[in-house]
Parts: structure tokens; sequence; C-alpha cells
């Protein structure tokens, strides 16, 4: 008896003991992020550091975006906590990397910077993320009967996979909440998958980041006086966060869940909505003869607002496309799919959603009767003005709607409507 109640709590201890170390961080990350964002809030107010519209932007008016900062500080806080109860010294190469692009995205927000200094900023801090850590993609786990790579051939493929995700994860930040939103879901399944492989490091440092971008993102869907963008600064450090989480999943030292799962296909279909939709962008805007760097309105998201779909429903829609494509894969994993079919899966389900759904979108764009119907129904996805959203919005402003900074800061924006008339 005694043995068996034993065991027993030592059963409960190893389900539970994970959880703390992964569940505290976040909850400090959250709070921290909670309390610190007000005061970031009113230091971009108060010096002028907006995001101001122009012909492809969507807003129609000046929001402060110093968001990312934010969200960083609470991930480290988030971070140094959980360091106190679980060995964290391998997200040491992960944390200054964030750091590092934290810094460039920073001033691509205040000053601005060309895409040759952001591109040669990402790939020296790849570089020294493999380097760091001793880890990189170096193995395909299986698919196409590949295992071990080369290092030649394995640095090389991940600063090219890394630096790809970096600018995905930018290049859709173009409504509110959408790369917040995605990011959150993408940082969740990364840490679910994990918790479940035992490395509770990674685990933490993905809820903490999860948990860091709550807080930001009711502000950034609901908020008005105290909305605030994640900027440059915020979609980089995100972008590195899931380089980092991809490299750590695919390396060849990583642990697996078992052999019949395909880390490929999963790292590609957590991450499919954003590498797909760029991928198509890129690619249009080659065909069109110009740089793939070159930004437009080209996004899934601007195909969404084209036909007047509101911003947080096109945010919410586009995350659920990326979950769907995560539901498709595990499918195929829990019905036994190899580990090529499940990788082929992934590939074709993306390009139905990703690529299928802008086509439909720029098919409604038209004068036709989908078009017409289209637009029938979308004003219902405008919800500014309901009674509970209005009541979330108050809530959500109400530390910063009587602040004499807000004032002043809502009258230099009428000054500046008036100047442009």
């Amino acid at each position: 008896m005694h043995d068996f109640l034993q065991s027993k709590n030592m059963e409960i201890e190893q389900l539970y003991t994970p959880l703390w170390q992964t569940l505290l961080p976040a909850l400090v990350a959250l709070v921290t992020v909670r309390w610190f964002y007000f005061k970031i809030l009113r230091i971009a107010k108060a010096k002028n550091l907006v995001d101001s519209p122009d012909a492809r932007k969507l807003q129609t008016e000046p929001v402060p975006v110093m968001g990312g900062i934010a969200v960083f500080f609470g991930v480290v806080c988030g971070v140094l906590v959980g360091s106190m109860l679980v060995d964290a010294t391998c997200l040491l190469p992960a944390v200054l990397g964030m750091v590092v692009l934290l810094y460039f995205g920073a001033m691509d927000d205040i000053v601005g910077m060309s895409q040759l200094s952001r591109l040669v900023a990402e790939t020296l801090v790849i570089i020294g993320l493999i380097f760091a850590s001793g880890k990189c993609v170096d193995s395909l786990h299986g698919l196409w009967g590949i295992n071990q790579l080369s290092w030649w051939m394995a640095v090389p493929l991940t600063v090219f996979a890394c630096v790809g995700v970096i600018n995905a994860m930018n290049m859709i930040d173009g409504v509110n909440g959408l790369s917040s939103g995605l990011c959150l879901t993408c940082a969740g399944l990364f840490g679910v998958v994990f918790l479940r492989q035992g490395d509770i490091a990674n685990a933490m440092l993905a809820f903490a980041m999860m948990a860091a971008l709550v807080p930001f993102l009711l502000h950034n869907v609901f908020g008005k006086s105290s909305r605030m963008f994640i900027g440059d600064a915020g979609t980089m450090i995100m972008g590195a966060l899931m380089s980092w989480f991809m490299i750590t999943l695919l390396s060849a030292d990583g642990a697996t869940i078992d052999n019949r799962l395909n880390p490929v296909a999963l790292a590609l279909a957590i991450l499919a909505l954003p590498v797909f939709d760029t991928l198509r962008v890129m690619m249009q805007r080659l065909l069109h003869g110009i740089s793939p760097f070159r930004a437009d309105k080209t996004h899934l998201h601007h195909a969404f607002i084209e036909v007047g779909m509101s911003h947080s429903i096109t945010a919410l829609s586009e995350i659920m496309i990326d979950a769907l494509i995560v539901l498709c894969w595990f499918i195929a994993y829990r019905l036994g799919a190899s580990v090529d079919a499940q990788f082929y899966i992934v590939f074709a389900t993306a390009i139905l959603f990703v690529w299928g759904t802008y086509a439909l979108l720029w098919f409604g764009s038209k004068d036709n009767a989908w078009g017409r119907w289209l637009r029938t129904i979308m004003p219902h996805t405008h919800l500014g003005h309901t009674p509970w959203w209005l009541k979330i919005q108050a809530y959500m402003d109400a530390p910063e709607t009587a602040t004499p900074l807000t004032q002043r800061f809502r009258k230099q924006k009428f000054n500046q409507a008036e100047n442009k008339k």
C-alpha cells in the first residue's frame, strides 16, 4: 500500500511540476505586460513615436508603434522567473537574438532602415543563433528518406528558412490583431509540442510569449485611445522566436514524440499561413517584374479588407485558416500517414486554404454575383458599434482616457488632419 501511494505521488508530481514550471512564467509575463503597457504607450505618445497612415496602410490616423517593447519586456521577466524553476541556459542564444532584433526593429520604427540593412541584421542574428546554440535544421527526420544533413548544407538552409520566417511575420502585420494573434497561436502550439517532448525550457519560453501577447492583443483589437501597434520591433522578435522554435524542433538532436511524427510537416503546418502568403506575394511581384520586397496591397488580409471584412474578423479568419491546416496535419498523423504523406498533406492544404482563399476573395472583389453576395454579408463583421464591444473598449481604454497626455495627443492628431485638408 505504501509503495502504491508513493508511486501515485510520483506520477502526480511528474504531471504537475512541468505545468507549474511553464504556467508561472506565463502568468508573470502576462501581468508584467499588463502593468508596463500604459507606461510605454505614454512614452510613445509623448515622443510622437507613431505609425502614420499612407497609401498602402489601412489605418486612417497615427497610432503609437512601440508595442513590441512591452511584449519583449514581459517575455524576459517571465523567462527570468522561469529560470529559477528550471535550467534555462539553453535559451540564452534565443533571448540575445531577440535583443538584437528588437534594437534593429525599434530603429526601423523610429527612423527607418533599408531592406538590405534588415536582411543583413537578420542573417547575422540567425548565424549567431546557430553557432551559439550548436543547433540548426540539420535533419529532415526521414522526409524523402533523408535524415542527417551536413552542416555545409544545413547552415545555409537554416539561414534561408529563418530569415524567410522573420520577414513573413513582418509582412503579415497589416490589420489589428493579426500578427500578434497568429504568433500567440503559433507559440501556444509550439509550447504544447515542447511540453510533450519534455523540453520544459522551450515550452516555458513559448508560453511566456503567448501570455505576453494577450494584453497587447486585447488593446490592439478592442482599444481606441489605448491601441498601440507592435511595430517592426515586435514582428522581428516574434519572427526570431518562431525561427528558434523551428530550429529546436528540426535539429538532429531534438527530442521526438514518436517516430511516426514528421517534425518538418508539423513546423510547416504551424507557420503555414505567414509562409505561404508571403511566398504567393513574392512570386506575384516577381511575375510583374518588381522587387519581391516592395510593399503593396496584395496580402491575404488586404483581400479580406477589399471585400469589406472588418479588421478583427479578418485576423480571426486567418488564424482559423492556420489552425485548420494544423488540424489537417494532426488528423493525417493520427490516421497513420507516412512521414512523406504528412508533408504533402500540409503543403496541399496550405495551398488550398491560403492561396485558394485569396483567389476566392480576389474574384469576389470584382463586379459579379459572388462579389455582390460578399458585400451584403461583410457589413455584419463590423462590430465596433455594438454595445458589448463598446463596453470592452471602455474597459481597455479606462486607464488612458482621462490623462492630459492623451488629450494632447488627440489634439495633435486633429491638427494633423486639418493641415492635410
